[in-house]
């Protein structure tokens, strides 16, 4: 079966890379998990999660133990891969390599997935960027490790895909207060909401880091993870809605 995906025109205009930022459909998840939900970490039946990252592996021409993603702690940790992970989830949130049998691969539901390449070193990364991740450096520590296997942010090409968007992200005026301590000018990543709230713009503020992070090139696909039900599994509207749980969305990139 051909899984319905997303594109970044960017990424897609690089040689030697594939990548896809994988929606919620094609899988066999029921529920709240409905249909392609991939996080090992939630509740939904561990044989339908397999299931779900076996097709998103087999999209990529590779066997599900290549199909690395961490366990995912909203922290500033790159790893290097080697080699395949299998069933081993390190601790992290982010997955850098320069070799061409692995795909890297972030997992979200609202926080922002990161893709890079840089062609001519021939090396890619998958980063989740949650607002904690993003504003502790995450992205700054995944361009880094990228360097250290010979790569250079002036070559990079990087994507965020869907996310929660500026439009139904709404957050306390205590949230932009600690950004706003970390630098000042954080502040233009937020607008007034409803009274005592504030509207954070997740997207525009993790393309900031990859630019100060000296990244060519980079782009959102413009997708709301919140707002687009039928494509997207959302945190956000999970809590809205009182569920107990909720799937988790893949994007993933390989050299080929």
């Amino acid at each position: 079966m051909t899984l319905p995906t997303l594109h970044s025109p960017l990424l897609a205009a690089q040689p030697g890379v594939k990548h896809a930022f994988f929606t919620r459909q094609g899988g066999v998840s029921t529920g709240v998990h409905e249909s392609l939900n991939v996080g090992r970490g939630s509740k939904d039946d561990p044989a339908a999660v397999e299931e779900n990252r076996r097709r998103a592996a087999d999209w990529f021409g590779v066997m599900p133990d290549a199909l690395n993603s961490c366990y995912q702690v909203h922290s500033s940790r790159a790893l290097v891969a080697e080699a395949p992970w299998g069933r081993y989830r390190p601790e992290g949130d982010a997955v850098v390599t320069d070799q061409r049998s692995i795909v890297c691969g972030a997992l979200h539901a609202d926080c922002a997935p990161v893709l890079i390449v840089d062609p001519e070193a021939r090396v890619v990364a998958a980063a989740h960027a949650g607002w904690k991740g993003a504003l502790g450096g995450i992205v700054a520590e995944t361009v880094a490790a990228m360097v250290r296997l010979g790569a250079d942010p002036s070559r990079m090409a990087a994507a965020v895909g869907p996310c929660i968007g500026p439009v139904s992200y709404e957050v306390g005026e205590e949230f932009e207060a600690a950004f706003t301590e970390v630098d000042p000018d954080h502040a233009r990543w937020f607008r007034a909401g409803a009274p005592g709230k504030r509207m954070f713009d997740l997207p525009g503020f993790v393309l900031g880091r990859l630019a100060a992070a000296g990244v060519a090139r980079s782009e959102w696909t413009g997708h709301d993870t919140c707002a687009e039900e039928a494509l997207f599994h959302s945190n956000r509207r999970a809590f809205k809605r009182g569920e107990d749980d909720y799937g988790r969305l893949l994007s993933a990139i390989m050299l080929v």
